[in-house]
C-alpha cells in the first residue's frame, strides 16, 4: 500500500498553507526526521518575516533537539544565509540547515527549504521524499538520551564579508540606486553592506514586516514593479534593484526605470564571472539561451546547459565545475558561494561591472535585447499538458528539437521552449528570435493558438 505524503512536500522543497497543509505539529516531525534519517549532527536554522515562521521554527528545532541534534538558531534572514551556515561551517561540524520559508507565495503560506552537508538541496531525487514517508508514518517517537542543545548565533558579519569579497570596494563608483526591500529580509543586510560602500542607496519598504503592509514581494508580478520604476525616475537613479521575501532573487532596472528581463542578466554576469575567471564553465537553463551563449562564448567561457531547477543547477555545477550559473527566473549561482544562490551577490557584481565600464545599465542590456527580443514567460492552464506538448512537436517537428526540459525546438531565426509545471496544470511558454520583433510576436502567436486552441 503506497503511503499518502503530506501535501506540502514539493520536488524540490517544503509549501503549503498554514496550519491546513503545514503546522507546528509537521514541523517537530520534519524536524525529528531530518535528524533521524540523515543523522543531522549540527544544523543551522533560520526563517523569513512570515507570521507563522517563529511558532513553526521552534516546533522544528525541538524535533531535532529531539533527535539528539545540535541547533545554530540565527533568527529573521534570507535563505542565502542558510545556505552560507551550511557551506562556510562545514569544517565546524554543522552538516545541515533548515530556512523557514514560503518566498513569494501568499502570506498564509509558509515552508521549509533545506540542504545537507556542503549546502547541497534535499530534493525529492535525494531524500525529501524518505522525509516525507517519515513524517506521514513516525509519530511519538521518544526522544533521543543524548538530546541536542540550541544556540543562538550570527553569522551575518563573515556573511557580509563574503559577500564584499565579489567586488573591489575602492574602484567603485558613487552610483546612486534604488532598492526596494519589499518588507522582507533584505533592509538589514543592505543596511549593513551600505555602511561599507560609496553608493548612495534610496531604500523603500527597507522595514521587515509578516504583515506584508505593501503585498508580498514578488517582483516578477508586473503589477509589483511600479513602485521601483517610479522611484528610479524620481531619484534619476543609475539603477533599481529589488528582491523577493527571502532575497534569493534579485530583479533590475535601467535608469529609465525600465524593468529588464532576468535572460538578460544572465548575460550580464556571465560576462563579468568571465572576466574574473578566464576560461570558466558558465551554466544556463534552456528555456531562452541565444543570448546566453552568444556571452559566453565571446568573452571566452564554455557555455554548459542544464535542465530548470535548483537542484539540477547544484548539482550539474559541481560536476562541471562552473563558476557561474544562471536562470532566467532571476535565480543565480555562484561556485564560490557553495554553487547556491544569491540575491545579494548579483547587483553588486553589476554596480562593480557599472563602476568600471562607465557605462549605463541600459547601454549593457541594449544590444542584447536588440539581438535577441524575448516574448517573456507566458503561462496557460492546459487540460492534458502531454498532448499538448506532442501535438507542438508534431506541429514543428522539422525544427532542431531537444528535450533537456520540456520541449525545445530551434529554427535559423527563432526558437521556443515549452515545458510542464511541476506543481499546476500550467504550460510555460518563452519564445525567441534573432533580431526579428515581428517574427518574434507572430511565432508567439502562433504558439498560444496551438496552446490554448
Amino acid at each position: 500500500m503506497e503511503i499518502e505524503h503530506p501535501s506540502c512536500f514539493k520536488a524540490y522543497d517544503i509549501r503549503g498553507k498554514v496550519p491546513d497543509e503545514l503546522n507546528v505539529d509537521l514541523a517537530y516531525q520534519i524536524g525529528r526526521g531530518l535528524a533521524d534519517i540523515f543523522n543531522l549532527q549540527k544544523v543551522v536554522i533560520g526563517r523569513d518575516i512570515r507570521l507563522s515562521g517563529p511558532a513553526l521554527q521552534e516546533s522544528c528545532i525541538q524535533g531535532l533537539l529531539h533527535g539528539g541534534c545540535n541547533v545554530l538558531d540565527i533568527g529573521l534572514c534570507g535563505t542565502e544565509e542558510i545556505y552560507h551556515g551550511a557551506f562556510s561551517l562545514e569544517n565546524e561540524g554543522v552538516d545541515g540547515g533548515i530556512m523557514i520559508t514560503a518566498s513569494h507565495n501568499p502570506a498564509d503560506y509558509n515552508g521549509m527549504k533545506i540542504v545537507l552537508k556542503g549546502a547541497r538541496p534535499l530534493s525529492g531525487d535525494s531524500g525529501l521524499s524518505k522525509l516525507a514517508e517519515y513524517t506521514a508514518v513516525s509519530k511519538n517517537q521518544p526522544a533521543s538520551a543524548e538530546g541536542g542543545k540550541c544556540d543562538s548565533f550570527s553569522l551575518r558579519e563573515t556573511y557580509i564579508d563574503h559577500l564584499l569579497s565579489y567586488v573591489d570596494v575602492a574602484k567603485l563608483k558613487p552610483l546612486k540606486i534604488v532598492a526596494n526591500c519589499g518588507n522582507g529580509c533584505a533592509g538589514p543586510v543592505l543596511e549593513l553592506l551600505a555602511g561599507q560602500l560609496p553608493f548612495k542607496i534610496i531604500m523603500l519598504n527597507q522595514e521587515p514586516d509578516g504583515t506584508f503592509p505593501n503585498g508580498v514581494p514578488n517582483p516578477l508580478l508586473v503589477e509589483n514593479r511600479r513602485a521601483t520604476a517610479e522611484a528610479v525616475k524620481e531619484h534619476e537613479a543609475d539603477l533599481g534593484i529589488a528582491w523577493d521575501g527571502d532575497f534569493d532573487r534579485c530583479f533590475f532596472w535601467d535608469e529609465n526605470g525600465e524593468f529588464i528581463e532576468g535572460y538578460y542578466l544572465v548575460g550580464v554576469l556571465a560576462r563579468e564571472m568571465l572576466t574574473q575567471q578566464p576560461g570558466s564553465k558558465i551554466l544556463h537553463d534552456p528555456r531562452l539561451i541565444w543570448n546566453t551563449i552568444d556571452e559566453i562564448n565571446r568573452n571566452g567561457g564554455t557555455a554548459v546547459m542544464t535542465k530548470t531547477g535548483h537542484a539540477f543547477i547544484k548539482e550539474r555545477m559541481r560536476v562541471e565545475d562552473a563558476v557561474y550559473g544562471g536562470e532566467m527566473s532571476a535565480h543565480h549561482y555562484f561556485r564560490d558561494f557553495g554553487y547556491c544562490d544569491s540575491g545579494m551577490i548579483p547587483w553588486l557584481l553589476v554596480a562593480s561591472l557599472l563602476s568600471k565600464s562607465g557605462q549605463a545599465i541600459s547601454s549593457l542590456v541594449g544590444d542584447m535585447m536588440a539581438s535577441y527580443p524575448v516574448s517573456g514567460e507566458i503561462n496557460s492552464t492546459v487540460a492534458d499538458a502531454e498532448a499538448v506538448i506532442a501535438k507542438i512537436r508534431e506541429r514543428y517537428g522539422d525544427g532542431e528539437l531537444d528535450f533537456t526540459d520540456g520541449l525545445s525546438v530551434a529554427y535559423d531565426d527563432f526558437r521556443f521552449n515549452v515545458r510542464s509545471s511541476n506543481t499546476e496544470p500550467v504550460l510555460r511558454l518563452n519564445v525567441e528570435s534573432k533580431g526579428d520583433r515581428p517574427l518574434l510576436d507572430r511565432k508567439t502567436d502562433e504558439l498560444l493558438e496551438l496552446i490554448r486552441g
